[in-house]
C-alpha cells in the first residue's frame, strides 16, 4: 500500500471545534474593541504597529497585517488611511512613507490590551501549562499548513 493509498485518520477533534473556540474568543475580544470605537482590522493593524516598534514603513505595516489577516492589500491601505484620519496613526514629517502610533493610538492600544489580557486570562485559567503548550504546537502547525495552501493558491 502506498501513501497515497494509505487510509486517512479522523483528526480526533475537527476544524468545527477550534473555529467555535477562535469564534467566541473574538466576540469577547470585538466587545472590548466596539467599547473603545475600533474593529477587528483596525485593532490588528494597531497592534502590528506597537509591536514593529516606532515608526513602521508603510508597506512592511501592509504586509504585516496581510499576513495576519489574509486580506487583500487595498483593505489594509483603507483601515490605515483610516487610522490616519482619526489620529491614531501618523506619518513621520520627514518621512511619509514611515507611519507610527500617535499618543492617542498608544493609549488606546494599551487600554485594549490590558482589557483583553483580563479576558484570556481567564478564559486559559486552570488550563495546565503542558495542554496549552500541545493546543500551541498544534495551531501553530495548522497555521503553518494553511499559509503554505494559501501560498500556493
Amino acid at each position: 500500500m502506498t501513501t497515497a493509498d494509505a487510509p486517512t485518520t479522523a483528526p480526533t477533534t475537527n476544524g468545527r471545534v477550534i473555529a467555535l473556540a477562535h469564534y467566541s474568543a473574538r466576540a469577547l475580544l470585538e466587545g472590548v474593541l466596539t467599547r473603545h470605537g475600533l474593529t477587528f482590522e483596525q485593532s490588528v493593524t494597531l497592534r502590528a504597529a506597537a509591536t514593529a516598534g516606532d515608526p513602521i514603513g508603510r508597506d512592511a505595516l501592509v504586509a504585516d497585517v496581510i499576513g495576519s489577516l489574509k486580506t487583500d492589500e487595498s483593505a489594509v491601505h483603507g483601515v490605515i488611511d483610516g487610522l490616519t484620519a482619526v489620529e491614531l496613526l501618523e506619518r513621520l514629517p520627514a518621512d511619509a512613507s514611515r507611519l507610527r502610533l500617535t499618543d492617542a493610538g498608544r493609549e488606546l492600544y494599551a487600554t485594549t490590551t490590558t482589557e483583553t489580557a483580563e479576558i484570556s486570562a481567564r478564559l486559559y485559567a486552570g488550563i495546565p501549562a503542558e495542554d496549552l503548550a500541545v493546543a500551541g504546537r498544534v495551531l501553530t502547525l495548522l497555521t503553518t499548513r494553511a499559509n503554505a495552501e494559501l501560498a500556493g493558491a
